[in-house]
């Protein structure tokens, strides 16, 4: 089983959290979920986006997710697999040097990186997306394009793989995100 390590933060989306970290740990996976400024039992707040006919998503406040791992204490090499959720916790991630020097190692080392809706927002900001088919929220089209990527317009259940990259436009796609994650593992 693999080891996988999920960088996130808060008001990260609900579902992008939950679902795949439960999933992956039913499938007997080892799992940390990491936060930069907190510690293992800390939680992060969540938020639920959901598509309800406005030009964009809705926001609401979702569960609190209590981390159970610390951003300081772990060693990327001892993971085999990297899973960026989205939200909008990737918008200010993205800033922090210690999580896109996590990303390129992730990418550097040809180690499984998946990502979901607003989650290639940190992929575009460690510049390893170059050449790459990148599926994301629609929103982020412009950023994947300007990363050099070639933005792939999926259906919301769909998911791409492009070596090992798996990316996927939104949460209803964790079905084929996760399986397509799970065979790179």
């Amino acid at each position: 089983m693999a080891k996988v390590l999920i960088i996130t933060g808060d008001f990260v989306e609900d579902y992008e959290i939950m679902v795949p970290f439960q999933a992956l740990l039913a499938m007997g996976h080892e799992v940390d979920v990491v936060c930069p400024e907190k510690e293992a039992g800390d939680n992060i707040a969540t938020s639920i986006h959901d598509f309800e006919g406005d030009q964009t998503y809705t926001e609401k406040r979702g569960h609190n997710f209590t981390l159970n791992a610390t951003f300081f204490k772990i060693n990327v090499a001892k993971y085999d697999a990297l899973y960026l959720p989205g939200g909008r916790a990737p918008e200010y991630l993205r800033l922090n040097s210690n999580v896109i020097e996590m990303i390129q190692h992730f990418s550097n080392s040809d180690k499984p990186i998946a990502s979901i809706c607003h989650g290639p927002q940190l992929l575009t900001a460690a510049r390893v997306l170059e050449g790459k088919k990148v599926s994301a929220y629609s929103a982020c089209r412009p950023e994947v394009e300007m990363a050099g990527a070639h933005y792939m317009d999926l259906a919301v259940d769909d998911a791409i793989t492009d070596g090992n990259l798996v990316t996927a436009p939104s949460w209803y796609a964790h079905p084929a995100m996760l399986k397509q994650f799970v065979a790179l593992l």
